[in-house]
Parts: C-alpha cells; sequence; structure tokens
C-alpha cells in the first residue's frame, strides 16, 4: 500500500473509492457512474482523460481545443495536474498505455 496521503482524504471518500474498485466491468461503471455524477461531469472527466493523453502526445492547446472541446483553461487545468499533481493523470496513461 502507498504512503501516499491526499486533501481528500475521508471516510467517506474512502467508501467511494472501494466502491469504483468493487466495478468489476465496464457496464458496471456506467450503471454506477450514471446514477452518481451528472452526464456533464462525466463528460467533463472523459474530456480531461483526453486532453492528458494530447497534452502527452505533445499536441498543442489549439490542436486539444479543437479535438476535444476543451477551453484553453481546463487545457491548462490538466497540464499543471500532469507537470505538477499527484500524478495520478500519468499513473493512469501508462497503465492504458496511453503515453
Amino acid at each position: 500500500m502507498s504512503n501516499y496521503h491526499s486533501k481528500l482524504e475521508s471516510e467517506e471518500m474512502d467508501k467511494l473509492f472501494e466502491a469504483i474498485l468493487s466495478l468489476k466491468n465496464s457496464e458496471e461503471c456506467y450503471r454506477f457512474f450514471e446514477d452518481i455524477c451528472t452526464i456533464n461531469e462525466l463528460q467533463a472527466m472523459a474530456q480531461r482523460l483526453e486532453v492528458a493523453k494530447m497534452l502527452n502526445e505533445r499536441k498543442t492547446y489549439i490542436e486539444i481545443a479543437e479535438a476535444t472541446g476543451a477551453s484553453t483553461a481546463t487545457i491548462s487545468r490538466v497540464n499543471k495536474s500532469l507537470n505538477y499533481g499527484s500524478d495520478g493523470y500519468n499513473l493512469i496513461l501508462e497503465r492504458l498505455n496511453l503515453k
């Protein structure tokens, strides 16, 4: 187990992440996330992951904005997280072989 401690850490957050980790496939993810999130929240998360992937591919902000519809503010925020965040994007990009 990692020694990483998040500012978000709480009993409620632990339960949420345990729930997410218990999901077994894409269908279960769709079912759970459609209930717990709004469509806009889910689309925003998917967009941010795509932005992270494209930033890793060294695409320009203009290319990313055109391809994803993300604002430059969103692209900048994702870029900041990639470079100075908790390494969550990099972890996922590596695991999904999106780097």
